[in-house]
């Protein structure tokens, strides 16, 4: 699993009052990154060397888990082994095409191992994370109202920063198995 941030912690440094190292600072750009993460469902960051089990869907195309795919180092079919360009080829989008044949309608019959994800973060993922760490550094738990005439007091309503439209939108991006929602 990643565990690396999706910014610079110099970049959420910028904004707030602390320094990059402020151990509120980087738990916010951490908690940032992994709900980037969650809602992409993939890692983004570059991963080399994943070893994936998919099922046959007895059609010509699958989808491999995480994208934008970089490689596909080997692919075993039932064992076998596939050659790239002869027997499937594959896009960055990450579909595997089974050339001249479908793929046989089986479970966990395909295994390929394959290298996924972006050396360089894209700006507009690293301004979301950033803005969406800086919302949840400002997060003060605890009482968020108080009213002196009437005495209203409420408390930590705002404990889940929400996101903006920005986040929404970079978010359906590079998000990955749309098709599922229902």
């Amino acid at each position: 699993m990643a565990t690396d941030y999706l910014a610079d912690p110099a970049d959420l440094a910028a904004w707030l009052p602390v320094g990059e190292d402020d151990p509120k600072l980087l738990a916010a750009l951490k908690a940032s990154s992994r709900r980037f993460r969650g809602a992409v469902r993939h890692p983004v960051t570059l991963t080399a060397g994943d070893v994936v089990t998919l099922d046959g869907t007895g059609r010509e195309s699958v989808l491999l888990p995480a994208a934008p795919v970089t490689a596909v180092a080997s692919l075993l079919l039932d064992g076998e082994v596939l050659a790239v360009a002869v027997d499937f080829s594959w896009s960055a989008d990450g579909f595997l095409r089974r050339l001249g044949y479908c793929w046989p309608d089986r479970l966990r019959c395909i295994e390929v191992t394959y290298s996924h994800g972006y050396a360089q973060i894209p700006e507009d993922i690293q301004e979301v994370v950033v803005d969406q760490a800086r919302a949840m550094y400002r997060v003060q738990p605890g009482v968020q109202t108080i009213q002196a005439g009437g005495e209203s007091i409420t408390y930590g309503v705002q404990a889940a920063a929400g996101v903006t439209a920005q986040w929404s939108a970079v978010v359906e991006k590079y998000q990955l198995n749309r098709g599922d929602r229902a």
